[in-house]
């Protein structure tokens, strides 16, 4: 149960942290809209943190990645097949059209790129210090 609070807790204050600060200073939202929007986005991280957490556990595991460049491409391998597919239904669900999906995606998708293993560090990191043991 504890490694269940642990990747999502992880979850909710990592992507709550980098999201807020894109909203704020990139996309020009007001203060009110990125919390509005960080407190729509709560009950998706809730569901999909854990889940998350054991697919790239999953992932690393088959994987067998043991050194910083092919654990660095299993984080963007178990980012972009995870998060990309949950984005997009997402996106659907929120009234999204096909169009704007798929103008959405690849931008996206480079995001998820870039920060992809600086969260899977910070998982582990997180997982650390509560004892929780992963990959």
């Amino acid at each position: 149960m504890r490694t269940v609070i642990v990747d999502t807790l992880a979850s909710i204050f990592f992507f709550t942290t980098v999201a807020a600060l894109t909203e704020l200073y990139l996309a020009g939202m007001e203060p009110r809209e990125v919390l509005v929007t960080r407190l729509v986005m709560v009950p998706l991280m809730i569901v999909t943190g854990r889940p998350y957490g054991l697919y790239r556990d999953w992932v690393f595991v088959k994987s067998n990645a043991s050194i910083g460049w092919s654990r660095t491409l299993m984080d963007i391998f178990a980012f972009l097949t995870f998060q990309l597919p949950v984005y997009a239904i997402t996106l659907l669900v929120a009234g999204a059209s096909l169009v704007q999906i798929m103008t959405l995606l690849p931008t996206t998708a480079f995001l998820m790129i870039l920060l992809s293993r600086p969260f899977g560090l910070y998982l582990e990191m997180v997982r650390g210090w509560f004892g929780v043991r992963g990959v």
